[in-house]
């Protein structure tokens, strides 16, 4: 099921389904900024829906959420977290829940990690997929990644041109150093694993019954412009020194994960003093929730499963 809701005055498209009545409510944050996920979480994640009431929320600026960004709308990490306390609390009431289950993907796990220090009050537990931790390490890790591939397939022109980048992303060029760079990650094999492009998500994206033309033309309008108002702020985030959040955590990592460095997610893991699990998915990268989907929903099943 659709709806449209309005959250601080912008119109904002969720998606909900499950096969239970009465079910957790499990809410997913999609990654990017502004690459939406519906289509791949109905496809990989459908079984999700026997145990939990699944909620996809299309983030503001992308997909069936798309409106233009102007300077004048203050788009910031801040918007977005509001926004998210305001739909859990619509979620919460409408389905007359005290707490839910809270999935974040890359992007979304920077919401995800700001809400919980925000907002623990709200969740069962935090479940954190291609964690971003540091993103400035993320990125020169992510460039390292690259480099060492194209010098071992002796790709010399590339190795130069990656070398010259700044990788804190804050130059002139610094979008187009910021798209060569992931590009080469994903060519790399360390994005989606096993594959050098996102053809196969493309494909699921186009073949959606829930993604119109126009949707799908929406979310081409709102990726880049949502990259461009909000990377810079994202570079700064840093949760390093938070070593205790007031609500368990999990992290789901993909073993070859070099898009967002898993290694800094363990370590991160490591200093946490609140209740907490890791999960390597050894076939994964950067996507484990639809590279291995069985293991993950299962791994979400247990988890309610522990807590009854």
């Amino acid at each position: 099921m659709i709806e449209y809701i309005t959250l601080h005055n912008k119109k904002q498209c969720v998606s909900i389904k499950t096969n239970k009545k009465g079910a957790p409510v499990l809410l997913y944050l999609h990654g990017g900024p502004g690459d939406t996920a519906l289509p791949l979480v109905s496809k990989y994640n459908k079984e999700l829906e026997n145990d939990f009431t699944v909620v996809v929320w299309e983030q503001p600026g992308a997909g069936k959420s798309y409106f233009p960004f102007t300077e004048e709308a203050n788009i910031c990490i801040a918007n977005f977290v509001d926004d998210l306390e305001q739909l859990c609390q619509w979620l919460l009431t409408r389905f007359k829940q005290e707490k839910l289950y809270l999935v974040a993907h890359s992007w979304g796990s920077v919401l995800g990690l700001k809400f919980v220090t925000r907002c623990p009050q709200y969740l069962h537990q935090y479940i954190g997929c291609g964690q971003v931790v540091n993103m400035a390490k993320s990125s020169r890790k992510a460039k390292e990644f690259a480099i060492q591939k194209n010098m071992e397939a002796e790709n010399s022109k590339i190795v130069e041109k990656l070398k010259s980048i700044d990788c804190s992303y804050i130059g002139e060029n610094w979008l187009d150093n910021l798209l060569f760079v992931t590009g080469q990650v994903v060519k790399q094999g360390g994005s989606l694993y096993g594959k050098r492009s996102y053809n196969r998500f493309i494909m699921d994206f186009l073949f959606s019954r829930e993604y119109t033309l126009r949707d799908l033309l929406n979310r081409q309008k709102g990726s880049l412009p949502s990259i461009q108002f909000l990377w810079q702020e994202l570079m700064l985030t840093d949760f390093e020194q938070i070593t205790r959040y007031h609500v368990p955590v999990t992290f789901i990592e993909g073993r070859f994960d070099n898009h967002v460095s898993s290694e800094l997610v363990e370590q991160y893991y490591h200093s946490l003093t609140t209740p907490k699990a890791f999960h390597w998915f050894e076939n994964s990268a950067h996507f484990p929730q639809w590279s291995e989907p069985a293991r993950f929903n299962h791994l979400l099943y247990t988890m309610v499963q522990h807590e009854r």
